[in-house]
């Protein structure tokens, strides 16, 4: 079936490659939109969509822009562009998107990218890919392909990479889900749940339950870009219901670690009234890289090598103390149903009798201050298991399942 991709780029300094990447798509049976987001020299290609209507997009003239600063200009066209895809892509125009470019490029293209849905093809091939790709990504699913070499000119390289991201992108909006994949899903209640490593035998018995119920689960990585990618889903309404087990992103988020998903997670369930069951899964631990990437001033804490690339640490009495205070002051906010699950043996695989993070001490002023500054109309259940046990997980599934029978009563 022909589809239409809508290539978005610098024409001025990347006219030739993108002129090489349209061909090949349309070579494949698939229409194009070829829009241009340069502001210097002249475009060496006819766009579909001109410099002049992306700049007035965002309510500038290109005169303007070219006088400004180089930066100005970016942010404007980034704005521009974005307003353009959003608009093709609610009025059905395009199917998928792909892009080409340098830091400045990858900076103005992943920005209309962000702004489309999950789901909806996305490819951008930047000299910027092998590096932290972060702020080019964020929270979409946006397909990153290192360009090896600047993009400058078609060679017996850069012919082969363009190539590849052009069938990339063909190979998406060619690709439809099995059946077997989509039968049913509209009538199944969504659950997100979020799951560490140490937390993982947890999640996976209640995804196991949940899904033997009934429910599709989404199990979202509690590593800072998870958590964020799962507040976002529920805030659009993507999602009927939260299994919050591993709400560790606070404790990195409270001490400087570096998986924080920043001071609004845990506000969106809450805010749009779904049912949930939370737990303190992982909040024994805070995140940093490699030993030699651990701040100086958590030197002397307790410190545990969890893998080459992975140091965690211990969070103390006052670390617990404020994140009991934060999970209740997030909590008391929620205008649906929620059941607060305490694990009384351990809250990770490494918080356990003979275990590196064991502390019943720093656990318990995590629980008592949780319980002391929750909302008297929010349940809490202390259960004699650690975290991984598959009681507690047991537990936690059967409460939210009744939550979400109960929702669909009222």
């Amino acid at each position: 079936m022909e589809r239409t991709i809508a290539l978005l780029g610098t024409l001025d300094t990347k006219g030739k490659e993108f002129a090489y990447v349209k061909a090949i798509i349309e070579k494949r049976g698939h229409k194009t939109v070829l829009i241009d987001a340069g502001t210097m020299g002249s475009p060496s290609v006819k766009a579909d969509i001109t410099r002049e209507q992306v700049a007035a997009k965002a309510g500038y003239s290109i005169d303007e822009l070219n006088r400004a600063d180089r930066g100005v200009a970016i942010e404007a066209m980034a704005k521009g562009a974005t307003l353009l895809v959003q608009e093709l892509y609610e009025n059905g125009k395009i199917d998928g998107i792909i892009s080409l470019g340098g830091s400045g490029g990858t900076s103005l293209a992943t920005a209309a990218m962000r702004a489309l849905p999950v789901g909806f093809p996305k490819v951008m091939v930047s000299t910027m890919a092998s590096g932290d790709t972060r702020p080019y990504v964020g929270i979409k699913d946006i397909t990153m392909m290192y360009s090896v070499i600047d993009i400058s000119g078609i060679n017996r390289l850069s012919s082969r990479i363009l190539a590849n991201a052009a069938g990339a992108i063909c190979g998406m909006v060619e690709a439809e889900p099995l059946e077997v994949a989509k039968q049913d899903q509209s009538e199944k209640p969504l659950v997100g749940a979020t799951m560490f490593g140490l937390t993982t035998p947890c999640v996976e018995k209640v995804r196991s339950i949940l899904e033997d119920n009934g429910c599709e689960v989404l199990v979202f990585h509690a590593t800072g870009t998870g958590g964020m990618a799962m507040e976002s889903l529920i805030e659009s309404g993507f999602i009927d219901a939260v299994a919050d087990i591993t709400t560790t992103e606070w404790a990195d988020e409270l001490v400087g670690g570096v998986l924080s998903a920043g001071p609004t997670r845990l506000d969106a369930a809450g805010k749009m009234g779904i049912p949930q069951v939370v737990s303190v899964g992982a909040l024994d631990m805070v995140n940093f890289g490699p030993m030699d990437t651990v701040p100086e001033k958590f030197r002397s804490r307790k410190l545990h090598v969890h893998n080459p690339t992975v140091t965690l640490m211990r969070t103390t009495l006052e670390e617990n103390r404020r994140l009991g205070e934060i999970l209740a002051e997030k909590l008391n906010k929620a205008k649906g149903p929620v059941i607060v699950f305490l694990p009384l043996k351990g809250v990770s695989g490494i918080d356990k009798e003979g275990m590196p993070f064991f502390d019943p001490e720093a656990d318990k002023v995590l629980f008592e201050t949780l319980k002391k500054n929750l909302d008297p109309r929010i349940e809490v259940r202390e259960l004699n298991y650690n975290i991984n046990d598959p009681e507690f997980a047991e537990a936690m599934a059967e409460a939210l399942l009744q939550l979400i029978r109960n929702s669909k009563v009222n």
